[in-house]
């Protein structure tokens, strides 16, 4: 029988140092552990925790109609579309502008039985042109969608032009994506970064959470082809929480704003930290569901109307008067400051604010991070149309940035509040 031995160096270390540390030493004593894989077959960073006892959030058996044991039946990832820069756009104008344009090249290409290099191609628009799959261009295709926290992009949505908009982001959100929903964003399993989660009222983009790093996305509702509504959360999840806690008034609502302050709780992120990157969420049962429930309707009230919410008030500095200011957008975050150009400054962030991260940003920082100035990769956008400027859009930046700095100090007040450890708290197992 095979056995495995296994040793690393420390990951400070440098590249050099390592490279030294091998010269010097002999195979022979090299101090092997010997490793025993776990249930799961893995190798290095086993976990020894109660994570399977959780009930299940989502899974695979139960899209595939195979099961029905788990809280959410349908869950998707965001959308994947092959060229972000073509079908997404700072305002309908401008979005209307390129995808016009992309349209008449595609029909153009169909026609011809050519690739024209202006627009981006890939593997599934190519096998649309084979099969004489035309476009016509509809201003109702264009909505709304959450493309990184706290950002939005208006999105074309017609399906030939993404390459992954899928059945399952209609049942979301209806056939032309505009039906009300409300949606748990949660990091994929395999990402390196770490785990997040955000709600979104629109259709959520694949990387929302990040790029390099893909989201699953669990609504609360699902949508027939009729425009008909009926619950994600299953009847069996349901059944689950009512009997543990002994309490038949707990609702499948109920049961989602749990699910959304207990994804926030800093304590279960750090003990199940080895588990999210592998696994999809689990739920554990924590005392005082209510409690729970209460945060995580709070928590989603903030971050779904971000755009509404009582501006923070950060004081506004004008440090020079440059005709053309060259944008900035850096956060000094000992300071307590944000640089939008070379002629304003923001000032007083408070130091919790930065705390609500998102993945390796906090909040103010993606929005300073998507209102930068980036020249298009697709040479046919650079050269066509990035008509983008930070001026134009100065002030509603900083309106915006008043308001998630709000978002901000608001949600770390209420994830202060959840308890430090999960060990103390009632963990139960009903997968009976």
């Amino acid at each position: 029988m095979a056995k495995i031995f296994y040793f690393t160096l420390q990951d400070e270390q440098t590249k050099e140092e390592k490279l030294d540390w091998f010269e010097r030493t002999r195979f022979e004593d090299i101090p092997f552990d010997h490793i025993t894989p776990d249930k799961k077959h893995n190798w290095i960073n086993q976990t020894d925790n109660d994570f399977d006892d959780f009930l299940p959030l989502i899974d695979k058996e139960v899209k595939a109609g195979k099961s029905q044991e788990v809280i959410f039946r349908l869950f998707s990832r965001g959308i994947e579309t092959s060229r972000d820069e073509w079908v997404y756009g700072f305002s309908q104008r401008d979005l209307r502008k390129k995808i016009q344009f992309f349209i008449h090249q595609y029909n153009e290409s169909v026609a011809k039985n050519i690739h024209n290099p202006e627009i981006k191609w890939n593997s599934s628009l190519t096998e649309y042109a084979k099969n004489k799959s035309k476009i016509t261009y509809k201003d109702s295709l264009s909505v709304q969608s959450l493309y990184r926290p706290y950002f939005k992009f208006e999105f074309y949505s017609e399906k030939i032009l993404s390459h992954r908009l899928t059945q399952n982001h209609f049942e979301m959100f209806g056939y032309e994506l505009n039906q009300e929903n409300t949606t748990i964003c949660v990091t994929d399993v395999g990402s390196q970064k770490p785990f997040m989660v955000i709600a979104s009222a629109t259709v959520a983009d694949l990387h929302v959470v990040g790029a390099a790093c893909s989201a699953q996305c669990l609504p609360l509702y699902c949508y027939d082809t009729d425009g008909n509504r009926t619950d994600n959360i299953t009847d069996w999840g349901l059944t689950q929480f009512q009997n543990h806690y002994g309490d038949l008034k707990i609702t499948k609502e109920n049961i989602f704003h749990y699910t959304y302050a207990v994804l926030h709780h800093p304590a279960y992120r750090t003990k199940y930290e080895i588990n999210l990157k592998r696994e999809f969420p689990r739920l554990p049962f924590y005392a005082d569901f209510h409690q729970w429930a209460t945060w995580g309707k709070t928590l989603m009230d903030l971050h779904l109307n971000y755009e509404t919410i009582e501006p923070y008030g950060l004081p506004r500095h004008e440090i020079a008067s440059k005709e053309t200011p060259k944008a900035k957008l850096k956060a000094d975050k000992t300071k307590g400051a944000i640089i939008l150009d070379d002629n304003t400054q923001l000032t007083g962030i408070p130091a919790i604010a930065w705390d609500y991260k998102l993945g390796n940003r906090s909040a103010l920082e993606w929005i300073l991070d998507q209102y930068k100035e980036k020249k298009p990769k697709d040479p046919t956008i650079a050269q066509l149309f990035n008509t983008y400027k930070f001026a134009d859009y100065k002030e509603q930046v900083i309106d915006l940035l008043q308001r998630v700095c709000t978002v901000s100090i608001c949600t770390m007040a209420i994830i202060q509040q959840m308890p430090d450890t999960v060990e103390h708290q009632e963990v139960g197992n009903s997968l009976k």
